[in-house]
């Protein structure tokens, strides 16, 4: 008979996650289908989203060859029923205080610093580059962990240094480039560009790295159609970019710079942000949603 949540500790809450302790040495981290969108957890729920993210995870741990925190598989007997698809048993391991930002091609905050000061997070980058150029070659563009409700900080090297240390700043610049640049190029063999990611990094018992958190999913990544790729504009993402988009027209009436949250979501912008978050694992896993523990037909 499999466990209830009840039978854990609760030990931490995130905009997506809810942490569990399962022991001395494991935790249980279960994804919700909360949604976020400027800085704002929504009222709104979209159907299979913690499911989707953890598919995705598991999907790459497996994929990319490097050390990670899982402790499982998703369908561990200590995952509790209603949350099976949804959760990973992982290693419980120290924290690096730093997001891990690799960026191929420039947008977001990254496009922002370089139009203030022709470099993002120090790095200085060639003149003329616009809204979803590709870089010359992919960078290291960290930023510092911040608490829930607030917005990271891109920081430059030195500030990674400050953080932890120059010999694991250097591990965690080149294992970032590396997991990125091999993430990017399964992406691209399917027709999708990951134009950028975030990653966070625990440290095993003899010091070494240990990929952890979720990783290269729609929610820490921006993935883009390659097909119809267009330097010069904003690109449309697999992620909750349909959610941002309505968010901030008319039809929604919310004044993103007011004290106001924002409006529950219509339905039909729910249904086309879950089939956007499904599109994007199966396309990019080649693997169907549908048979994911847990998933809803």
């Amino acid at each position: 008979m499999r466990p209830t949540l009840a039978s854990y500790r609760h030990v931490a809450s995130g905009k997506v996650r809810e942490l569990y302790e399962i022991d001395a040495d494991t935790l249980l981290m279960v994804s919700t289908d909360r949604i976020s969108a400027y800085d704002h957890v929504l009222d709104s729920l979209i159907p299979d989203k913690g499911r989707v993210l953890t598919a995705m995870s598991f999907f790459w741990f497996e994929t990319l060859g490097v050390p990670h925190h899982l402790a499982g598989g998703p369908e561990d007997p200590r995952i509790p029923a209603a949350e099976l698809g949804r959760s990973m048993v992982v290693r419980k391991l120290p924290m690096l205080p730093v997001e891990c930002v690799a960026r191929g091609y420039l947008t977001g905050s990254g496009l922002l610093d370089y139009r203030a000061t022709g470099a993002v997070c120090g790095i200085e980058l060639p003149e003329g580059l616009q809204e979803a150029s590709r870089l010359p070659v992919p960078i290291f563009t960290p930023a510092s962990k911040a608490a829930v409700g607030d917005h990271d900080e891109n920081i430059d090297f030195a500030g990674v240094v400050d953080r932890v240390g120059e010999p694991t700043a250097r591990a965690l610049r080149d294992a970032t480039l590396e997991i990125y640049m091999r993430g990017a190029e399964l992406a691209a063999s399917r027709g999708i560009i990951l134009a950028d990611t975030k990653f966070e990094f625990g440290v095993d018992a003899d010091g070494s790295l240990v990929l952890a958190d979720e990783v290269l999913t729609p929610d820490s990544s921006r993935y883009w159609d390659a097909s119809i790729h267009t330097p010069g504009a904003v690109q449309p993402s697999f992620d909750k970019q349909i959610v941002r988009n309505w968010l901030t027209g008319p039809e929604s009436g919310w004044d993103r710079t007011g004290q106001t949250p924002p409006p529950p979501l219509p339905d039909d912008v729910v249904a086309r942000t879950r089939a956007r978050y499904i599109e994007a694992y199966e396309t990019i896993s080649g693997l169907a949603f549908a048979q994911w523990p847990g998933a809803s037909l």
